[in-house]
């Protein structure tokens, strides 16, 4: 499976995380799957989200039915960008983001269900 995200998404969730540094953030990815590539189109504030040192969620049953939500996207301040086992157990979606220090593209990672990490290829922006 492969990521397919827009530069400027990639470097807005990174700008969020970073200005929210050393607080979790959590956000909704928005996208389409198309056989083996998931294409992110947008993202979205969860409502009630809320993040904080050592953690972010959101009620799930506060999501409006939206199916083009796909995965999630969530900081580790800690630089850590693996899955943590809450992480995995609280899976929402096809994919899962984790970003962290120092807030550049490498440190924009994605996640199978399964915790394996996916190829993830940036595509410039149209604007």
């Amino acid at each position: 499976m492969n990521l397919s995200v827009p530069e400027n998404i990639v470097l807005n969730i990174l700008d969020f995380a970073k200005a929210n540094y050393p607080r979790e953030i959590i956000l909704l990815l928005r996208g389409k799957r198309n056989r083996d590539e998931i294409q992110i189109s947008d993202y979205l504030f969860p409502p009630f989200g809320t993040g904080g040192k050592g953690f972010a969620s959101f009620p799930i049953h506060m999501l409006p039915i939206d199916f083009s939500i796909i995965g999630t996207a969530h900081s580790h301040p800690s630089g850590v960008l693996k899955p943590s086992i809450g992480d995995l157990t609280n899976f929402y979606g096809l994919i899962m983001v984790i970003v962290g220090p120092p807030f550049k593209t490498s440190s924009f990672v994605a996640f199978n269900k399964k915790g394996e990490e996916i190829t993830v290829s940036f595509k410039k922006s149209k604007f």
